[in-house]
């Protein structure tokens, strides 16, 4: 007899087509919860640093102003460029800030989505947002150690290309350092492979806090347990995902992009033969809007699809070695017949 299917997935081992399928079909039962949670968060991402560069712009006009008006031949004063350092960095670092927070709260989410698209049971925006809001520190802890763990071979890496480079240098000028440049080649060729190991060895942490409730540390071990035994099985599927994600973010955008040139230059034909700083913001800021607009459709794209994908991987290396296929049809209330639980 064939496995239960109460929602999106059959719960029995999981196939690429299963997978994929399952990822669509979550999309297309839950987008209101999806993509209502994604603008909600993205959208106020947008407003808070745009909030923060108007208010940065407020305070630091005048020096922006003495700085553009300067010819090619003068050199601004440090007056200036103190507080327009300043300025741009504390926009920049809320940017970074709340685009992290808002990322997280979409790993967050789509698990907590999974939890009931598995099970085919419906759901509202307003639970899935608290179930969600509650794991984004976590969540937010486990993707930043993760990070900084597959980093530190990247870094080794890049110190490993710098050292072929000097290596190089000095081999064009005779100096002979033929060692150092062997050695500096052989740690790029040794690490890059290694942070792709760690990347994919602790990618189903997000959806293991969100789904057991785990500590980030926690869900990196409980990530690096299922994906034992299965490394490229994992790899080959989490790349697929990110890649069908990255071509759809880029044809969603293009539109947008030819939009955002026809409106520049529309409000560029408007301006004096000598604007100020706030008649270019404002003659642009068609073009602003319509690429943020793009920029936000594509984010939601490429958030939502590649966690989908991962938090089925994270359901299907449990059905494969835990056995949690009965345990999900009977939470579903479609417990599985006799063969069912023998043969999975």
């Amino acid at each position: 007899m064939p496995p239960p299917k109460p929602g999106v997935i059959p719960l029995a081992p999981l196939k690429l087509g299963d997978i994929l399928g399952g990822a669509f079909s979550a999309m297309g039962r839950y987008w209101k919860q999806l993509f209502g949670i994604g603008v909600a968060v993205y959208g106020g991402a947008l407003v808070i640093v745009g909030a923060a560069a108007l208010i940065a712009y407020s305070q630091i006009s005048d020096h922006l102003r003495h700085v553009v008006s300067l010819s090619a031949e003068e050199d601004p004063a440090s007056a200036d460029v103190v507080p327009l350092g300043i300025g741009f960095g504390v926009v920049w670092l809320v940017a970074m800030i709340v685009f992290m927070v808002s990322t997280a709260m979409m790993y967050a989410t789509v698990p907590a989505i999974l939890q009931e698209a598995v099970l085919g049971r419906p759901t509202t925006f307003g639970v899935i947002w608290r179930r969600a809001w509650a794991r984004v520190p976590a969540v937010i802890a486990t993707v930043v150690l993760s990070t900084l763990i597959a980093m530190i071979p990247m870094v080794l890496a890049v110190i490993g290309f710098v050292t072929v480079m000097i290596g190089a240098i000095t081999l064009s000028q005779g100096s002979g350092t033929a060692l150092w440049a062997s050695l500096g080649f052989l740690g790029a060729l040794a690490t890059a492979p290694l942070a792709a190991w760690l990347w994919v060895k602790f990618c189903l942490a997000p959806s293991a806090v969100v789904f057991e409730g785990q500590g980030p540390v926690a869900g990196l071990r409980r990530s690096s347990q299922l994906v034992r035994g299965d490394w490229w099985r994992v790899f080959g599927i989490t790349l697929l995902a990110l890649l069908m994600a990255g071509v759809a973010s880029y044809i969603i955008q293009i539109p947008f992009s030819f939009l955002g040139m026809f409106s520049g230059v529309i409000g560029g034909s408007t301006l004096a033969d000598d604007p100020n700083p706030a008649s270019i913001l404002f003659a642009m800021s068609g073009y602003l809007v319509i690429m943020a607009l793009g920029q936000l459709i594509g984010q939601l794209v490429s958030t939502t699809f590649p966690p989908l994908v991962t938090g089925l991987l994270y359901v299907d290396r449990r059905i494969r070695t835990e056995n949690l296929g009965p345990a999900l049809a009977e939470a579903a209330g479609t417990p599985p017949p006799p063969p069912y639980g023998t043969q999975y």
